[in-house]
């Protein structure tokens, strides 16, 4: 048992994901309007996203750098919503312990440092700790819905976390708004992005279509 998983994403006609950009064409408050009609409790991000938006600028530095070890969880808040950092070796420094009124949830690896993790216990910040070397996402999203109690859940970017998501099966649905823009710059990193170059591609099934103003919303299932 795992959440109902939905990856929604804004990007130029390009498939480019920076918000910088983005958010020079599509003014408005479409992407959120539609996040909240997927009706999700929890948001799901990476570690660049968030460190982008989030997190303190320096990165947390373990005095005792010996692993957690061993899968474990600690429930802060028991809530019906969490805001969802990815941040395998524990480096993200929070300066609050709620974003967006909902509380934040750290998942890392069990090769995080436990000197990290007692320090979210301190700020009240939920954690787990899975997967030996990297993220268990699979085994993370078991105890999301079994500890957690998170029903829904959206994915919202970066394109590598996004990409890690489609790779072990985890979407249940992409939620893709095209703004009216075009990037096009060299490097800059799309909806998916980072996948193996003989990873097959991925058939969507289109679910539905609506223009909202000159921004395209589309959802597909798998």
């Amino acid at each position: 048992m795992r959440p109902y998983i939905i990856c929604h994403m804004m990007s130029l006609l390009d498939g480019r994901i920076d918000c910088d950009v983005t958010e020079k064409i599509e003014t408005g408050d479409e992407y959120y309007e539609v996040l909240n009609q997927l009706d999700c409790s929890s948001t799901l991000m990476g570690r660049v996203t968030m460190e982008m938006h989030y997190a303190l600028p320096e990165a947390f530095v373990a005095e005792d750098k010996a692993p957690i070890g061993e899968e474990c969880f600690n429930i802060a808040i028991q809530t019906k919503g969490y805001i969802i950092a990815i941040d395998t070796m524990g480096k993200l420094k929070w300066p609050h312990n709620q974003f967006d009124g909902m509380p934040l949830l750290v998942i890392t690896s069990e090769e995080c440092p436990k000197e990290y993790l007692d320090t979210l216990t301190k700020q009240y910040i939920s954690w787990i700790a899975v997967g030996k070397g990297s993220i268990d996402l699979k085994r993370a999203m078991e105890i999301l819905r079994a500890e957690f109690g998170i029903e829904r859940l959206s994915v919202t970017g970066g394109g590598n976390i996004n990409a890690a998501f489609l790779k072990e099966g985890l979407l249940d649905e992409v939620s893709m708004m095209w703004c009216p823009g075009i990037d096009g710059r060299k490097g800059m990193t799309a909806a998916f992005d980072g996948l193996a170059n003989d990873f097959p591609p991925t058939k969507l099934k289109l679910m539905s279509a609506e223009k909202l103003g000159d921004t395209i919303w589309a959802r597909y299932n798998l």
